[in-house]
């Protein structure tokens, strides 16, 4: 992999193979692995180079060149072992940046202790987003931290037509207001002197109850 900032993606299922495409279509290089043969001859000439290995091979993936990237991902879920033991490979051969993929929370404890830098849980973190979508007015909702969020929604009447200064948002609902979308045009930073009006979408940062207290608002 002559590009540095190349990833390789081991574990072509859909998790693996949706990222490994996504990361293909914005222009990084990436390196497909798979024990696989049909998935890896499917994923031929749509990613920069895809081979057939076991990634609990460790001899194999040094003749991959793991050990040479900077940023690694494993899709590899539903076989806990695998998962593991490829993930112990990887961190061993001294990549700085390993994510993997956990199935559960036991999955992810035991990533975390192996080394890995990053552990998501797709199926886990998509039903919590969406839980808060479903809720409120949110139409946007990414947890940042635990009890820190970011959300997009629409602002409650009584903010319409007041400076943010005035409203004192953040010491009365403990939220702050960093972007504002006004109608046909793109969104932009907040400042001190923005006026909301209705209609206007806004970016909102707090804990998660105070943004969500937030979306709810009318």
């Amino acid at each position: 992999m002559a590009d540095p900032g190349a990833v390789a993606v081991i574990g072509l299922g859909r998790f693996g193979r949706s990222l490994a495409l996504e990361l293909e279509a914005t222009g990084t290089e990436v390196l497909g692995i798979d024990s696989d043969r049909r998935t890896v001859e499917q994923l031929s000439g749509r990613l920069t180079h895809v081979v057939v290995a076991d990634s609990t091979d460790e001899e194999a993936l040094r003749q991959l060149g793991i050990a040479e990237l900077d940023r690694v991902a494993i899709g590899v879920g539903t076989d806990l072992e695998a998962s593991i033991l490829t993930a112990s490979i990887v961190v061993g051969l001294g990549v700085p940046n390993v994510w993997a993929k956990a199935i559960s929370k036991a999955h992810a404890r035991i990533l975390h202790q192996v080394g890995v830098h990053h552990v998501v849980r797709p199926e886990h973190d998509m039903g919590t987003r969406v839980a808060h979508l479903v809720r409120g007015r949110m139409l946007d909702f990414i947890e940042i931290d635990d009890d820190y969020a970011i959300v997009k929604t629409s602002p409650p009447s009584s903010l319409w037509g007041v400076r943010l200064q005035d409203t004192q948002v953040r010491a009365q609902l403990g939220v702050t207001i960093v972007g504002v979308k006004r109608a046909g045009s793109d969104f932009t930073y907040a400042t001190a002197d923005t006026v909301l009006e209705e209609g206007d979408l806004v970016i909102v940062s707090g804990s998660t109850r105070a943004v969500e207290r937030f979306s709810e608002l009318s």
